[in-house]
C-alpha cells in the first residue's frame, strides 16, 4: 500500500495535484474536510461527535478524525494507496497517523512538499476566491493569518517527516505540468 501525504500552504496546488496522482497511480483521496462532511452528514457516532464541537466553534479533537480515517482504511483493504490531504497538519497530527498506519501494517511512505511563496501563495488564493466567491481566499488579513498558521503549525510537520527520510521537496512555483513531472519522478521510487 502506498501512502502519501500531499503538502503545502494553501494555494500551493494540492487539489490540482491530488487529481494527477488519483488517476495515475489509483490512489483513494482522503481529504478530512470531506470525510467531517461525509460523516455528519450520514450521523455516524463519530459524525455526531463532530458535529457537536463544529457548532461550538471548537476543533474536531485528532483522536475523532482520526478514527475516521482508520474506519475509511479498514474499509479499503485492497486500496492500492492513500493520498492524505489536509492532514496531518501538527507533529502531534502526524504521530497519531503514524501510530494508526501502523495498527492496520501499513505507514506513510513519503511526503510531497509543495514549496510556493508568500507573493505567490496571496495572488493564487485571492485569484481563486475571485473565481470561486470564497471569502478566506479575498480577505487579505485571512490569507495571511493562514500563512502564518501554515508556518507555525503546519510546515513543521515536513520535519518529523525529514527525519524519516520520507520529505520530499517540490518547487510548486513551476508550471501544473512541471510541477506533477517532478511529483512523478519522485513516485518512481517508491511505486513498483
Amino acid at each position: 500500500m502506498l501512502n502519501i501525504v500531499l503538502f503545502g500552504p494553501p494555494g500551493s496546488g494540492k487539489g490540482t495535484q491530488s487529481e494527477h496522482l488519483i488517476k495515475q497511480f489509483e490512489l483513494i483521496h482522503l481529504s478530512t474536510g470531506d470525510i467531517l462532511r461525509v460523516e455528519i452528514a450520514a450521523q455516524t457516532e463519530l459524525g455526531i461527535e463532530a458535529q457537536k464541537k463544529m457548532d461550538k466553534g471548537e476543533l474536531v479533537p485528532d483522536e475523532v478524525v482520526i478514527s475516521m480515517i482508520s474506519g475509511i482504511i479498514e474499509r479499503n483493504k485492497d486500496a492500492k494507496g492513500f493520498i492524505f490531504d489536509g492532514f496531518p497538519r501538527t507533529i502531534a497530527q502526524a504521530e497519531s497517523l503514524d501510530e494508526m498506519l501502523s495498527a492496520h501494517s501499513t505507514k506513510v511512505n513519503l511526503l510531497i512538499m509543495l514549496d510556493v511563496d508568500e507573493d505567490e501563495i496571496k495572488k493564487r488564493l485571492i485569484l481563486r476566491g475571485e473565481k470561486s466567491g470564497r471569502g478566506d481566499d479575498i480577505n487579505i488579513d485571512i490569507i495571511t493569518n493562514r500563512i502564518n498558521v501554515y508556518r507555525l503549525q503546519t510546515k513543521p510537520v515536513s520535519k518529523y517527516y525529514k527525519k524519516q527520510g520520507k520529505s520530499f521537496p517540490i518547487n510548486g512555483m513551476q508550471t501544473e505540468e512541471e510541477v506533477y513531472s517532478d511529483i512523478a519522478h519522485v513516485m518512481g521510487k517508491f511505486v513498483k
